[in-house]
């Protein structure tokens, strides 16, 4: 019987067209476990071209580890899954001669099925692409870490499981901002005496977990104290989990951002892609909190966590969770010290448990 390999594949571009790259990986279909990962910046291309490079790539990766194989390739671009399964045309004159390569490879393989996932089960493909542009812009090329940094991170994949891995959500108490309704991101301000004491009905609340992740900034890992204090649990920051940086707009209110950076700020409300003057966009946020999530279901896997963060990350998770558009971000409301609970499955869909409770409060 012929081999059966899963490729998951991804591609991005920072611009569309912009600094662009792949990421794909090659997995045993019965174990899960990843056999190849590869990676590559492409130089200014659009998302299209990049997702097809991807593509090529985890096909070219397959056929280099069985001939044979019988592939199932699931990626989240319609575009490239409808266009390869024959069920749309291909217009576009940039894409002729990638389809055509990406065929190619394909036949010589045993066979080959296209499948589309929501982007949240692909997180694993976009990261790979991510790490090579994040490379290039360093002037580096990607390479394939051989040494994680622990035993939680070096076992990279086990075999699926119906037990999940839990994530407790918990955002900081009160801040003197947040009173005020302040844009609240990479300024480190500290918790009000409320707040404390926020933190501290949460921590009772909090029941059986196995470890405290927090963002970095100072009013998360204060309500982490608070948790490990009355739970006993340790405590590890992730930078990844910190909020937005808001540039120009930080400690304003969004009236007063309204004033002054009107155009922008309507910019800012209709497209994830665009940042405040000098700050980060949401697009750029859900990278990194993919990333942190990423390397928390490896370290802590089938394990109750505690993620102390902030709005943004949060309803990213929440958002990720439920495969919802990132428009899904402006019909939540998150209130200080509030709990959310999220399960997160191996084989990749996840379900939400718990959303904004306060009942502790």
């Amino acid at each position: 019987m012929s081999r059966r390999l899963i490729v998951e594949a991804d591609g991005g571009s920072r611009g569309n067209p912009g600094p662009a790259g792949y990421g794909a990986l090659v997995r045993d279909a019965l174990t899960g476990e990843v056999l190849a990962e590869v990676a590559e910046s492409i130089g200014t291309a659009t998302n299209n071209v990049a997702e097809y490079r991807g593509l090529i790539a985890g096909l070219r990766a397959a056929a280099n580890l069985d001939p044979a194989a019988r592939v199932e390739v699931r990626m989240d671009s319609k575009l490239v899954v409808e266009q390869m399964s024959g069920r749309w045309k291909i217009k576009h004159p940039d894409m002729v001669p990638l389809a055509l390569e990406a065929r190619e490879l394909a036949s010589a393989l045993g066979t080959v099925a296209y499948t589309w996932i929501p982007r949240a089960r692909n997180a694993h493909a976009d990261r790979l692409a991510n790490e090579a542009m994040d490379a290039a812009a360093r002037g580096e090329e990607w390479s394939r870490d051989e040494e994680p940094d622990d035993e939680g991170e070096r076992a990279a994949w086990t075999p699926p499981s119906s037990t999940p891995t839990r994530t407790l959500l918990l955002r900081h108490g009160e801040t003197p901002l947040s009173i005020e309704k302040r844009f609240a991101g990479s300024g480190d301000v500290p918790l009000t005496e409320n707040g404390l004491a926020q933190a501290r009905a949460a921590a009772r609340a909090i029941k059986d977990i196995d470890a405290i992740v927090t963002s970095p900034l100072r009013r998360c890992r204060d309500t982490a104290a608070e948790v490990a204090a009355t739970t006993g649990a340790e405590i590890r920051v992730e930078d990844g989990f910190r909020e937005t940086d808001f540039g120009a707009w930080e400690g304003l209110t969004f009236a007063e951002a309204g004033r002054d950076w009107p155009a922008e700020l309507k910019s800012w409300l209709a497209d994830p892609d665009v940042a405040p003057p000098g700050g980060e966009s949401f697009t750029e946020v859900s990278r990194r909190v993919r990333t942190a999530l990423d390397k928390l279901k490896v370290r802590y896997r089938h394990r109750t966590v505690l993620v102390v963060s902030h709005v943004t990350p949060i309803k990213l998770l929440i958002k990720d969770a439920l495969g919802a558009p990132m428009s899904a971000l402006y019909r939540m409301h998150l209130d200080v010290a509030a709990l959310s609970t999220i399960d997160w499955y191996d084989d990749g869909p996840a379900t939400l448990r718990a959303f904004n409770d306060t009942h502790h409060l």
